[in-house]
């Protein structure tokens, strides 16, 4: 009956210990298929480095409908980055696109998007140019800053960094507009998609 006893004893650690790293082992499984973790570290990168040029080649233009064209269509250039990198990832660490943390992350992203698509068409429709870098910044670091709570907790700091830059943008003289821009769109990514790189590989 003492050894009984005994060999109980020795055995609740050990049940204990399982338990807990069942729970731990749980817990990261559901930690993992709550998060969107194919944020593209490379394509931020990529985008970042666009986006200087697209600044640099903006500094040089006069004409405002043709600085908004040129901007639109590096924001269409860094979209297809982005997404092509996105799926990019996502294949190679089968993660799904459609998966629940993915719509998760897209729902979060794309109504400050949607918000600064209909602010440019106004802005640009009453020859208004001076305001969309600042709104711009801020809008895609309120996107980046939502966003985070269903990725990795980078892109929210990103985000964060963004709307600053945004607030100062809109506060600054319309010179510095594609200062701001090559710093935002240009050195935060380029800073950030290094750290995504390191840190979650890719």
């Amino acid at each position: 009956m003492a050894s009984q006893d005994a060999d109980a004893s020795l055995q609740r650690p050990s049940l204990a210990g399982r338990a807990l790293e069942n729970l731990r082992f749980i817990r990261h499984t559901m930690e993992r298929a709550g998060s969107f973790t194919a944020v593209p570290g490379s394509g931020a990168v990529l985008m970042g480095v666009t986006a200087v040029f697209a600044a640099a080649a903006a500094q040089k233009v006069s004409h405002r409908p043709t600085w908004l064209a040129l901007w639109m269509g590096e924001a269409l250039l860094a979209a297809t980055i982005g997404i092509l990198s996105m799926a990019g990832k996502s294949r190679r660490k089968q993660l799904s696109m459609l998966g629940t943390p993915a719509r998760r992350f897209f729902g979060s992203l794309i109504p400050s998007l949607a918000a600064g698509a209909v602010l440019t068409a106004f802005l640009a429709y009453g020859e208004q140019y001076d305001p969309l870098p600042g709104i711009w910044l801020l809008l895609y670091g309120a996107a980046a800053l939502s966003s985070g709570s269903a990725s990795v907790g980078l892109v929210s700091l990103l985000g964060g960094c963004f709307m600053a830059l945004g607030a100062v943008a809109l506060f600054s003289p319309a010179a510095f507009g594609n200062l701001w821009m090559g710093l935002g769109f240009g050195g935060i990514n380029i800073f950030f998609g290094i750290l995504v790189w390191r840190k979650y590989g890719e």
